[in-house]
C-alpha cells in the first residue's frame, strides 16, 4: 500500500490518495481533486501504473478534495464505490459544481478543477457494514456521518481509510476537525468515533489529511476534544446571530492559538490551512448551531 502526496496548492502532506497493489491489478482509495490529477498521474507512474490501469476506486465521501477526480477514472472504465447519499451528486454533479463555483468563484479551476457526470453503471453504492470482495481483499464500509452525511470509512483488514472522520493531523501534529458546510453534526461525529473505536483488531488509520496514524486511541481522544472545543467556541457567536464574515477573524485567531498550544510545527501551518480552511469551518459550525437552535 502506497501513500501518494497530491501536492495540493503546492503544499506537501495536504491531501493523500492511497494505492493498493494486488496480483490482479491496483486499487485506489481517494482521488483528490481534479486540479491535482497531474500529480496523481505522476505518483502512479512512479509506481509503474497509469490511470487506465485503475479499475476500482473507493472514495470516503464526495467532497472535492477527496473525490473531485473520480470522474476521470470512471471515464476510463473504473468502478467508483461510494455512499448511497453521494450517488446523485456523482451521477449528476450539476448542483455540486454550481455550489462550489458560487463559493470559490474565480479560484474554482485553480483549486478544484471541474466535475463531469459519472455513468450509473460505473457507480456502486455500498450500505453500512456491507463488504466488497475484490482481488482476494475485503473492503468493509462503515457509514460514519458527522463530517458529512455521505461519509464512509473503509476497513481493509486491520487498517481503516478514515477520510475526514478521524480529522486532520499533519506530520503527527495537532488533531483538528474539518468542519465545512452543510453536514457538520457534533453528536453524529462523536458517535462515529465511538463506532470506529469499537472495532477490534484495528492497528492503523490512514488519514486523507494526512498519512498513517498508529496511536489510534490517543489520536481519537484528541479529535473528540477538538470537536467539543471547536463547536463550543462557536456557540455564543452563533447564538448572537453573527454571520461567517463577522466570525472569521476571531475564529482564525482561535484556530492558530489552538494549533500552537497543541504542538504545531510552524512549517506545517500552511498545510493545515490548505487541508482545513478556516472560512469553511466557520460556515459549517455556524450552520450546525443554526440547525440546533431551530429544533
Amino acid at each position: 500500500m502506497h501513500i501518494i502526496d497530491l501536492g495540493f496548492k503546492g503544499q506537501s502532506n495536504g491531501i493523500a490518495a492511497f494505492l493498493i497493489e494486488t496480483t490482479q491489478g491496483p486499487i485506489l482509495v481517494e482521488t483528490g481533486p481534479h486540479s491535482t490529477l497531474d500529480n496523481l498521474e505522476s505518483g502512479l507512474k512512479k509506481l509503474g501504473y497509469r490511470i487506465t490501469d485503475i479499475m476500482h476506486v473507493f472514495i470516503t465521501h464526495i467532497h472535492l478534495d477527496h473525490a473531485g477526480a473520480a470522474w476521470c477514472f470512471a471515464h476510463h472504465g473504473a468502478r467508483i464505490y461510494l455512499h448511497p447519499r453521494g450517488y446523485r451528486h456523482m451521477h449528476n454533479p450539476e448542483r455540486l459544481l454550481a455550489s462550489a463555483k458560487m463559493i470559490y468563484k474565480e479560484d474554482m479551476d485553480r483549486l478544484w478543477g471541474t466535475l463531469r457526470p459519472i455513468d450509473e453503471a460505473q457507480l456502486k453504492t455500498v450500505e453500512h457494514l456491507e463488504t466488497i470482495e475484490l482481488f482476494g481483499l475485503s473492503f468493509c464500509a462503515h457509514h460514519t456521518p458527522g463530517h458529512a452525511q455521505h461519509h464512509i470509512a473503509w476497513q481493509l483488514g486491520d487498517i481503516i481509510f478514515t477520510g475526514d472522520v478521524a480529522g486532520v493531523s499533519i506530520n503527527h501534529g495537532p488533531v483538528i476537525p474539518p468542519c465545512p458546510p452543510p453536514d457538520i453534526d457534533k453528536e453524529l461525529w462523536l458517535a462515529s468515533i465511538e463506532h470506529l473505536l469499537s472495532l477490534e483488531g484495528i492497528n492503523e488509520y490512514y488519514l486523507t489529511h494526512f498519512g498513517c496514524v498508529l496511536a489510534i486511541i490517543p489520536h481519537m481522544n484528541k479529535l473528540r476534544q477538538a470537536i467539543l472545543d471547536y463547536t463550543g467556541f462557536m456557540e455564543p457567536y452563533a447564538r448572537s446571530g453573527k454571520n461567517a464574515e463577522e466570525c472569521l477573524p476571531v475564529f482564525s485567531s482561535f484556530v492558530k492559538k489552538y494549533l500552537v498550544e497543541n504542538g504545531l510545527d510552524e512549517k506545517d501551518a500552511e498545510a493545515y490551512e490548505a487541508a482545513n480552511p478556516s472560512d469553511m469551518s466557520v460556515s459549517g459550525l455556524l450552520r450546525y448551531w443554526k440547525k440546533k437552535m431551530e429544533v
